[in-house]
């Protein structure tokens, strides 16, 4: 029941999800004569389908501590049904504050996680996307968070960029090692030191202009930081759109030089779409849960289902597990350098 273009979008990218995966079957919670005049246009998704009515719907405006307390909400349903087993992932464009809480309650954090941590892909110049993590769960953070999110990105990155050893570096003021917060500077001292059993390679620090340049596959940050970085490139993004449509209508000198170079400029709006990138998951938990923008078209939608189903193929909670499992005691490490690390 979430999305900013309701119900139809909805099923319209579930039915194109399925049309990915025509193994996968769906559990569609929500008011069950919308889903079902929806679905009639999607005769394939109704057939592998089953529609839970609901007739709560967390509003976007709902604070978490309201939306916790209606237990009969769509949202609610469709993460204890992950939590039951019903349900192999859980997704939802809904308020993605309630979403958190709801899923942070109901499935709890894995062994060795602290707290569950946002991470989404967004677009880079290199060959690859890069996986950004925290990107608003958290606002404060200590070293041990961020370490713990290094681990649950590049386990993410193995999965989603297919990488066997994913670059990861630590979002900062500077590349220098004395820049930066005490929780970033600790952090990175403890990934330093721990390196050799990492199941990846710490590059150190990176600046809020390198999120695009593809020079890394995970950035780490903390849930402020991080979500100021997401909705400023956004914003550029839709800026320079904005910028290029206004300067290619300002004349028919501009209007000619706008058909010439339409092919890139096609390029250039499919690599920027942010539906191509959509699917942001709340890494660290008992359960898959994908979060899609509000915003998002048919195309978006399915894709963030098929990021839920790629995460259930290649078992990103028991990769997560052994990776943090895998990882010498990390407070042992920061104890023999002397860190505050709880």
């Amino acid at each position: 029941m979430g999305g900013d273009e309701g119900v139809r979008v909805m099923m319209a990218g579930v039915a194109l999800a399925r049309r990915r995966h025509e193994g996968l079957r769906f559990t569609l919670f929500g008011d069950e004569t919308r889903i079902k005049a929806a679905l009639d246009n999607h005769p394939n998704l109704r057939a592998a389908s089953e529609v839970v009515h609901s007739a709560t719907i967390v509003e976007g405006s709902d604070k978490p501590s309201v939306a916790i307390r209606k237990k009969s909400s769509s949202m609610s349903m469709a993460i204890n049904a992950v939590k039951s087993g019903d349900a192999g992932a859980a997704v939802s464009a809904g308020n993605t504050g309630a979403l958190m809480a709801m899923a942070k309650l109901a499935l709890r954090t894995m062994p060795g996680v602290d707290r569950p941590a946002l991470a989404a892909m967004l677009p880079t110049l290199g060959d690859n996307d890069v996986v950004m993590l925290d990107l608003g769960a958290n606002t404060e953070c200590d070293a041990r968070n961020l370490v713990q999110f290094a681990v649950m990105g590049a386990a993410y990155a193995r999965i989603a960029l297919d990488l066997e050893r994913p670059r990861v570096r630590l979002l900062n003021i500077g590349t220098e090692e004395l820049k930066g917060t005490d929780e970033i500077r600790d952090a990175a001292a403890v990934l330093r030191a721990a390196d050799t059993t990492l199941p990846f390679s710490f590059d150190g620090f990176t600046e809020g202009d390198k999120i695009g340049r593809g020079e890394t596959d995970v950035i780490v940050c903390d849930g402020f930081s991080g979500n100021v970085a997401l909705k400023t490139a956004e914003g550029t993004a839709r800026f320079v759109a904005d910028l290029l449509r206004r300067a290619f209508s300002s004349s028919l000198r501009s209007k000619i030089g706008f058909l010439i170079s339409k092919p890139a400029m096609h390029l250039l709006k499919h690599h920027l779409d942010p539906n191509n990138h959509n699917g942001a998951v709340f890494l660290g938990l008992n359960g898959v849960v994908v979060k899609s923008h509000g915003s998002a078209d048919a195309k978006g939608v399915a894709n963030a289902v098929h990021v839920a189903a790629r995460l259930l193929e290649e078992d990103i909670t028991r990769r997560i597990a052994a990776d943090m499992a895998g990882v010498q005691d990390l407070s042992a490490v920061a104890s023999k350098l002397e860190l505050p690390v709880k």
